[in-house]
């Protein structure tokens, strides 16, 4: 891979990564908040590709304005040391793999992370901080990680006998109980860890895993613990629930805002 070819595959890198931060491609990756830097990363990388490309022409120039006057000196040392072929330093083929994340990139979009990753990983409730007053809207539209922390920490005392409305996918965990699933991210998709709502009540009769709903309920008092961390999971005694499309970011970052 000459110097002309890496500059091509910077110049398309940069061009990709501009297209998934101009777009909602870049969510599958990295949180909402890094759009900035994502976009500064493709740019930069389109400058550099660019400037390399300048550089090496001018380079080419000074050296074919050079050429003449060395030509004679080298074809006395070739006389001399009975060599005339010239040695060039080819650079290893295995640089071309650069180009498959390029196309991995650009023709993959990977689905978000669902009900596998949820029940193969502990779920990442923490105590918030504090309780912000909520508003008087009826339902109370929550995120999952709210509800979850207020129930769980707060025994519900913030909630009270309030309607809630959560949004999540749903999980089914071994021994058959649903859950209302929310990946929350602190960087980018590599960390994204779950937050689950246990579900009772009025639950649909059949439920398919990775399937988004929008359910409507109250504050129970019931509480479980994850299998795989042990810590409590809390629970949501539902009274209405309806499928709902994958929304604009799947992912959930309010718990570490």
């Amino acid at each position: 891979m000459n110097r002309q070819a890496q500059a091509a595959v910077m110049f398309l890198v940069g061009a990709a990564v501009l297209h998934a931060g101009l777009t909602d491609l870049y969510l599958r990756y990295v949180k909402a908040g890094l759009r900035p830097l994502l976009l500064a990363a493709g740019a930069v990388l389109i400058l550099a590709a660019l400037a390399t490309v300048w550089y090496d022409r001018r380079s080419a120039r000074d050296t074919d304005g050079h050429a003449h006057g060395r030509g004679a000196g080298l074809r006395a040392e070739e006389a001399e040391t009975g060599d005339g072929h010239r040695h060039a330093h080819r650079e290893p083929r295995v640089s071309w793999l650069m180009v498959l994340p390029l196309f991995a990139l650009i023709l993959v979009a990977p689905p978000a992370l669902g009900s596998y990753s949820a029940l193969h990983t502990g779920t990442a409730l923490q105590a918030p901080l504090a309780y912000p007053r909520l508003p008087a809207t009826d339902p109370l539209p929550l995120s999952v990680v709210d509800y979850a922390g207020r129930a769980a920490y707060g025994h519900g005392r913030t909630l009270g006998h309030r309607r809630v409305e959560v949004t999540g996918f749903v999980a089914l965990g071994h021994d058959g109980t649903p859950y209302l699933v929310r990946m929350a991210l602190n960087c980018c998709a590599a960390d994204a860890q779950p937050v689950k709502i246990g579900l009772t009540g009025h639950i649909p009769p059949v439920l398919q895993p990775d399937a988004w709903l929008r359910v409507t309920g109250t504050y129970s008092g019931k509480r479980t613990k994850d299998p795989v961390n042990g810590v409590v999971i809390p629970f949501l005694d539902v009274t209405e629930a309806r499928p709902v499309p994958v929304p604009h970011d799947p992912y959930d970052e309010s718990w570490n805002n």
